[in-house]
């Protein structure tokens, strides 16, 4: 079975929730990336959201496309981050992470120009699970969805705020592992606050499938975490952990490595107890 797959099963019959971090490859170095990845792990996150640098990010803020500068600056190609994820997967067999998802945000420019086919047979043989593609329309995902389905991999398509319902339903059709529903409209980023309709907007989702919702952009303290974790199946932490890979040049890596598996300790003990959406 897909790891997501599994892994959302698994939570289901605890009553729990997965927390999902994002961190870019290979910032500030694809060693530290690993590293991280184990950290997180062992700090409470299920399954990890790993972006790959593209110069023209899509729906990103600043936090996570100064990110993605940085380890382009550093020469992170494609196949070095493959590489890595194929060696930590090796490292791992035994270990937690051999259990976790491991999802990757590209743009789908990456994959086009690296051929579809191609794309989606590296990423699975380097171990993972699902990609999220946001430059891909659901009139377009078809093709991408029916190929990384035959490989046991996942097609995680977005949902915003400002999503038509007829559209909405559309993608939750087209969709395969999670949902992934953007709390708020614009760009990724931290937030001092949550829309109040977002509870709604996800309960209203609900009823219209049976896939698992996961709730990004934005969530970057513990009490969010505690807001939506009634209503989510997963939550996932992107520019408030991002920023903190920034101060790799100001602190030693096991210092940052701490700092970041102590963030997300914190938010993975806001997800329990919760409240179950049934």
């Amino acid at each position: 079975m897909n790891r997501i797959d599994a892994l959302f099963s698994r939570l289901k019959s605890e009553g729990r929730r997965a927390l999902m971090p994002f961190i870019t490859a290979g910032d500030p170095n694809l060693p530290t990336t690993a590293a991280l990845i184990t950290e997180l792990v062992r700090r409470g996150a299920h399954m990890i959201e790993i972006g790959i640098p593209y110069s023209d990010p899509i729906a990103d803020g600043p936090v996570i496309a100064a990110s993605y500068h940085r380890a382009l600056e550093r020469g992170v190609k494609l196949a070095h981050i493959f590489q890595t994820i194929r060696t930590l997967r090796a490292e791992t067999a035994t270990e937690p992470l051999s259990v976790v998802p491991l999802v990757a945000m590209v743009s789908y420019a990456i994959i086009h120009r690296q051929e579809a086919d191609r794309f989606l047979r590296e990423a699975v043989t380097a171990g993972f699970d699902g990609l999220i593609v946001p430059d891909l329309p659901v009139e377009e995902a078809e093709s991408l969805m029916r190929k990384a389905t035959a490989l046991d991999l996942r097609l995680i398509q977005l949902i915003t705020p400002t999503t038509p319902p007829d559209r909405a339903l559309r993608i939750a059709r087209s969709t395969t592992g999670f949902l992934y529903y953007v709390s708020v409209a614009g760009i990724t980023g931290e937030r001092q606050s949550l829309p109040a309709e977002l509870a709604q907007n996800v309960a209203w989702l609900r009823t219209q499938t049976d896939l698992p919702i996961c709730i990004g952009f934005g969530i970057s303290r513990p009490e969010h975490v505690r807001q939506l974790a009634p209503v989510a199946d997963g939550l996932i932490v992107g520019s408030a952990l991002v920023r903190r890979l920034s101060n790799g040049d100001k602190v030693s890596r096991n210092e940052m490595i701490q700092d970041i598996g102590q963030f997300i300790a914190e938010l993975a003990s806001s997800l329990d107890p919760i409240n179950t959406h049934g």
